[in-house]
């Protein structure tokens, strides 16, 4: 039985191109992810109503339709899996599947079937091609004969495919029986108006519903006027204009800073918009956090209590922000995640940090990170293998930051630099309470470690790591006192978070596309932790700039104990790459990653068992090795900003 199966390569094709993915089936139904995150498409067994195989070039077609009109096209099935999935479909949903034949003579007559939100063009009994009325804009008669139908076209549509569906016109001749009308209506207007009771047409003829004027945005960079439309937000700019499908909206964030004057709200779109070659998954725009003002919302009373009853109010007067979002969440349905319980020390819901250069804050928010505002990324909890912190000592012996290392399970890494001293408290609470790996760490798990490692010399309850780094500052100076703040309470949230008012189907994570620059070093866990001296841009007092000696790694040093997850990589990576020829390196991660989340404990159990041998192996060999040279590790992009 194909119960609990997976199927890979499997393409979900619709109004954004075909985007690759994997499909599971379950006793639940049928899911499909999207291959490196996003969008996650669920299809509960009890709302399938109809299933249909294709035969395509090179592949097979699934065809899904569901109670509310939605018809699910997956494409890249090989033959044998036909027979798996139909037995999955008669014993699960009890539903046979029907098989549609493609049409392949190249004719441009035929008949159209209306069926549900779907327009299939017939040559004889064979399917030519169809369309989703859900993706029609507008129609028009064009003379007697002649109907065209407009497609929406946004810049999400087609990121990745480089030709997109605009429009179709079909020729209706007064003969035609299909559509039967009389002298003031031909079968042509008969036909339109079928279509126009259909299709969603409003939003192309409609005016927007409110309008935001100058608002700055930071990613993609610029000043633009906001129109929020029925079922699309336009964007509008001096050198820019992006039309971007709700559709396309995964989830908003509201994340304000403390003390300061801007709030950030982001949206996070999949897939997302594109500008020359950089694709832009979150559009960060930044508002003045006091700045009151009055909508009133451009819809008629029949939508308001139908369609958005309890969603949207007539207007609405309030702080821009809160009102933005809003209207936004109401028009697009998509949930808004504010600042969880995580406070800091001086900017509230973040902690100032860099990112490739760049300086930012980073708000550690209840299932995920959010670094903003460039490079927005954003990184799930449950992405993450472990964390890391480096201290050290930055241009003076009173100036101490530590850098925060954070390790995916595709091994990518993201470090976070220039953190204030005074952060690490609170960061060390959140991540140990969140039940994230603390690489570094070592067997000194308990807050009270920490503290006294700051404040005391002589402690033997001490965190190792901490007291590596804090004979490397070179000091012992006690942190800085935190900042009297008393904060309101807020709605958690996350990406993922399936819980109260900011429930979200899944969100995509990423940041915008970079150019070739600069490396940042990574660390390698399995090496010793001894990382070498990086150059600081910040000279003596008299201005010389002299050179400081890399440490050279011990190779004495013993092999660092790894993860169950990373003995499971070893075994199955070759396997993923014979099933998925010319596989990226990224796209190899995440498909382990997803794999091994999917993973009962049971099943993790041989390769968790070879993880307490090698760390059992690792205690062994490091307490016979003593490295007696702490390194420092100096800032190379100094940040003091209060």
């Amino acid at each position: 039985m194909a119960d609990g199966q997976l199927y890979n390569n499997i393409s979900l094709g619709g109004r954004g191109g075909t985007n690759p993915g994997q499909l599971k089936t379950d006793q639940r139904g049928i899911q499909w992810k999207k291959q490196g995150g996003g969008k996650a498409i669920e299809v509960d067994k009890a709302d399938i109503v109809g299933v249909t195989w294709m035969k395509v070039p090179r592949s097979n077609q699934l065809g899904i339709r569901v109670k509310d009109g939605l018809y699910y096209k997956f494409i890249g099935f090989r033959d044998q899996d036909i027979s798996s999935l139909t037995k999955y479909f008669q014993s699960n949903c009890g539903i046979a599947p029907e098989e549609k034949q493609l049409s392949v003579s190249g004719r441009n007559w035929g008949e159209v079937d209306l069926n549900g939100n779907m327009l299939t063009f017939l040559v004889g009994s064979k399917q030519a091609f169809e369309v989703s009325l859900a993706d029609v804009a507008q129609t028009q008669l064009q003379g007697k004969n002649d109907v065209m139908l407009e497609f929406h076209v946004d810049d999400t549509t087609g990121a990745n495919e480089k030709d997109s569906l605009m429009e179709i016109s079909f020729h209706i001749p007064n003969t035609n029986t299909q559509f039967v009308g009389d002298e003031s209506r031909p079968p042509a207007q008969v036909f339109r108006d079928k279509i126009m009771s259909m299709a969603d047409v409003s939003a192309g003829i409609e005016e927007a519903v409110v309008t935001f004027e100058g608002i700055a945005i930071l990613t993609p960079r610029g000043r633009y006027s906001v129109e929020l439309h029925l079922s699309f937000l336009r964007l509008q700019g001096q050198a820019n204009d992006f039309k971007i499908q709700y559709s396309s909206v995964v989830r908003l964030f509201l994340l304000p800073k403390s003390n300061q004057p801007h709030t950030f709200v982001v949206v996070t779109l999949d897939p997302p918009i594109r500008k020359g070659q950089t694709l832009y998954p979150h559009i960060v725009l930044q508002f003045e956090t006091d700045y009151v003002v009055q909508s009133t919302l451009q819809i008629g009373d029949e939508l308001l209590n139908t369609k958005y009853k309890d969603k949207l109010e007539p207007s609405y007067k309030g702080l821009i922000h809160e009102v933005f979002t809003t209207i936004l969440r109401g028009l697009s349905g998509a949930k808004i995640t504010r600042p969880g319980k995580f406070r800091s020390c001086q900017d509230g819901y973040a902690v100032k940090s860099s990112l490739k250069a760049e300086d930012g804050v980073l708000y550690p928010l209840e299932k995920s990170f959010f670094f903003l505002p460039k490079p927005p990324t954003l990184i799930l909890h449950e992405e993450i293998d472990y964390v890391e912190f480096e201290r050290h000592a930055a241009g003076g012996s009173n100036m101490h930051y530590f850098d925060l290392l954070i390790r995916l399970k595709t091994e990518q890494e993201h470090l976070f630099r220039n953190i204030q001293r005074n952060e690490y408290h609170n960061l060390f609470d959140f991540i140990s309470g969140k039940g994230l790996k603390i690489m570094n760490l070592g067997d000194a798990q308990a807050r009270d470690g920490v503290a006294a490692v700051l404040q005391e010399d002589d402690d033997d309850a001490v965190d190792p790591h901490l007291e590596r780094i804090r004979n490397e500052a070179g000091g012992d100076e006690s942190d800085e006192e935190d900042s009297d703040f008393v904060a309101d309470k807020d709605d958690g949230g996350s990406p993922t978070d399936d819980s109260g008012g900011d429930d979200s189907d899944g969100s995509a994570s990423g940041g915008e596309k970079e150019k070739p620059g600069k490396k940042e070093a990574k660390k390698d866990p399995s090496a010793s932790k001894a990382p070498a001296k990086k150059k600081s841009r910040e000279g003596a007092d008299d201005g010389s700039k002299k050179k400081k000696q890399k440490k050279k790694k011990d190779p004495n040093a013993p092999k660092r104990a790894i993860s169950g997850f990373m003995f499971f990589s070893k075994m199955e990576r070759e396997n993923i790459k014979k099933s998925n020829p010319g596989i990226s390196f990224t796209e190899l991660g995440r498909v382990l990653g997803d794999k091994w989340n999917k993973m009962s404990a049971e099943e993790k159990e041989p390769y968790e068992s070879k993880a307490r041998d090698d760390k059992k192996r690792y205690k062994e060999e490091i307490s016979g090795y003593k490295n007696t040279q702490p390194m420092n590790i100096d800032s190379g992009n100094e940040s003091d900003s209060a």
